[in-house]
């Protein structure tokens, strides 16, 4: 067993969660239902309790011996690497991160501008900047592909993680993420950090969209290179003055 492996429920799986009566245990209920196909085990561990924990490698070999579980196999682009914060990452940003919650507080968004990026995209004449917004509201989703298309940008729209995966295989290269923190079946931080580890998008302006504006979040998404923080529900002005901060708009 690996702990950085991701598993998924099976169809027997998911049928044995949708019956009526469970013939499974307690454990392994409560660890069936925390295999979504996106986080390692490792992730997974780190959110249940000591007794869970202590029984954890038994209940999985129960689970997939039994068919109701079973690993994923990685897919290009969200599996290339297995992340960590490192500890000199997240205490480089410790200050910065106190900044920018103060910042969204106040004035709704924050810009970092200091982390350095190779050269920008080479457009062809009169190709069109591009972006990618990650959300799951469509009304949102919407609304933000409205003024950035007003401000020059193709703009591709990814709610989930099949979406953000196909997307991000697509030409061209954005020049701009807008990325939600929160999504339903992937971990905006963990996008973050497959961005920045992608030799072809590591350079990308990232822009953090979140509802959560605790130190702690904002501290991650600096030590894993995000550019600037938007809070939710998003100010279009504060959105934009960030967006051209980060991707050099006059």
């Amino acid at each position: 067993m690996h702990y950085n492996d991701v598993y998924a429920v099976t169809p027997k799986g998911e049928q044995e969660l949708r019956g009526s009566a469970t013939t499974i245990s307690p454990p392994e209920v409560e660890l069936l239902v925390r295999l979504n196909g996106v986080l390692t085990l490792v992730q997974i561990q780190q959110g249940m309790s000591a007794a869970a924990v202590a029984t954890f490698d038994k209940t999985l070999e129960m689970l997939v011996g039994k068919g109701l579980a079973a690993v994923v196999q990685p897919d290009p682009f969200a599996a290339s690497l297995q992340f960590r914060f490192s500890p000199l990452a997240l205490t480089e940003s410790g200050a910065e991160a106190d900044r920018c919650a103060e910042s969204l507080k106040t004035a709704h968004y924050y810009v970092r501008i200091a982390r350095k990026r190779g050269s920008p995209r080479v457009r062809a004449a009169g190709e069109r900047l591009s972006a990618i917004i990650v959300d799951d509201e469509p009304q949102l989703a919407k609304f933000l592909s409205h003024y950035l298309t007003f401000e020059g940008f193709d703009v591709r729209v990814a709610g989930s993680r099949a979406e953000i995966v196909a997307e991000f295989r697509k030409k061209p290269i954005p020049d701009l993420v807008l990325l939600d923190v929160m999504l339903p079946d992937a971990d905006g931080f963990d996008i973050l950090l497959r961005i920045r580890s992608d030799p072809a998008l590591k350079d990308v302006p990232v822009i953090m969209l979140t509802a959560k504006a605790s130190r702690e979040a904002v501290l991650k998404g600096l030590a894993g290179g995000a550019d600037g923080y938007v809070t939710k529900p998003v100010e279009i002005d504060s959105l934009l003055q960030a967006m051209r901060t980060v991707v050099g708009l006059q």
